[in-house]
């Protein structure tokens, strides 16, 4: 018997906040049966689909408030084949290397000097596809280490209005490199625009470029969007993952979590409620799944605004939610804060659980006054 049911609750964002647009944490979750028909129909392996599933669920999460509700559906199928790819890679990279392992001592690959110098071309042609205001801005700021504050000064302008312009220049650069990288060009004009909107978030301009539609008829700009909603994923500063599978990982879990999230501008209390949500998630797959994973990320490009929090196990599944969150309620009668008690510390929650197949927890804090 499988079931399936997901929870959200809205929270409470800062004054002149606009993220209460993007796509919701219990929409991502909503999700999973549909990929796992996409991905059950190229890979037949259950647990191997399940860990598509799964990887693909977190990327979305990554990359939610980057991207228009109405592309999320079409974006999820893609970046679940992404994901299916990406994985015949390694493996098949992984096989071709086998021999290495043999002699440490062994001399790097006589590619790689053609492959640092390729990547040195286009990231070249990549800022020569700038504005000369974009690319002097991106070198003084990137390379020189000039702030907003001195640049906004030398332009005349204001230091919001150059973040403001360097996060566009930045977008552009991201998609001239991988188009660059990539050596064929996109296929058609309706590439670029699209590529942009995803690169810069630009929710409004993914809705005017029908982005979402765009990226199931294009095979093209469906590999290459990847890199470009994704990137937070390989950003380990803003970024902690705990495998847990025993006690101990749950202190780990509870202090990497804070540490991250004390870069963010919380208050102490707030810092001990998010504490306190991680450690009960870790305690939670210790005592009732196999094995999981908790991974805690900052939210926001250049200043960190909130942290998102995403459990995932392979567990036995919860057959009723709605009696899970209940306060005070546990199926090995402990004491613990409970999965009602996540809920209230955090500002956005969502729980998708499937019997015999396991269960994802995804919550957010946003930073208050």
């Amino acid at each position: 018997m499988t079931g399936e049911a997901t929870i959200s609750r809205p929270g409470t964002h800062a004054p002149g906040d606009v993220r209460h647009d993007e796509p919701g944490l219990a929409a991502i979750a909503q999700l999973a049966p549909l990929l796992r028909k996409v991905v059950g129909s190229r890979l037949h392996d259950p647990h191997g689909v399940e860990d598509v599933v799964q990887e693909t669920l977190l990327r979305l999460m990554s990359a939610g408030a980057r991207l228009d509700p109405e592309a999320l559906v079409p974006y999820a199928i893609v970046t679940a084949r992404n994901v299916i790819a990406g994985d015949w890679r390694r493996t098949d990279t992984s096989r071709r290397n086998e021999h290495r392992l043999i002699d440490v001592r062994a001399p790097s690959p006589p590619e790689d000097e053609l492959l640092q110098r390729e990547d040195a071309d286009a990231l070249a042609a990549a800022l020569d596809e700038l504005t000369p205001r974009e690319r002097d801005a991106i070198v003084a700021h990137e390379v020189d280490g000039v702030d907003t504050t001195a640049l906004a000064a030398e332009l005349g302008t204001s230091p919001g209005a150059v973040a403001a312009q360097l996060n566009r220049a930045r977008a552009k650069l991201r998609v001239e490199y991988l188009l660059a990288a990539d050596g064929q060009g996109p296929p058609s004009p309706h590439c670029r625009p699209v590529l942009f909107a995803l690169s810069s978030g630009d929710r409004r301009r993914q809705v005017e470029t029908d982005a979402g539609h765009h990226l199931l008829d294009c095979e093209y700009c469906a590999l290459v969007s990847g890199p470009l909603l994704e990137r937070r994923a390989r950003t380990t500063p803003n970024e902690v993952r705990i495998v847990v599978d025993a006690d101990r990982d749950v202190v780990a879990a509870r202090q990497r979590g804070r540490e991250l999230a004390a870069r963010a501008a919380f208050s102490p209390t707030q810092l001990t409620m998010i504490a306190t949500a991680i450690s009960e998630l870790a305690r939670n797959i210790v005592r009732f799944a196999r094995r999981g994973e908790i991974v805690v990320s900052l939210l926001g490009e250049d200043e960190p605004v909130g942290v998102r929090i995403v459990a995932n196990d392979v567990g036995p599944g919860i057959a009723d939610i709605e009696r899970a969150l209940v306060d005070g309620y546990s199926t090995n009668r402990s004491l613990g804060l409970g999965l009602g008690g996540c809920r209230r510390l955090m500002d956005e929650f969502a729980i998708s659980s499937e019997i015999d197949r396991g269960t994802t927890v995804a919550m957010s804090k946003w930073c208050t006054k």
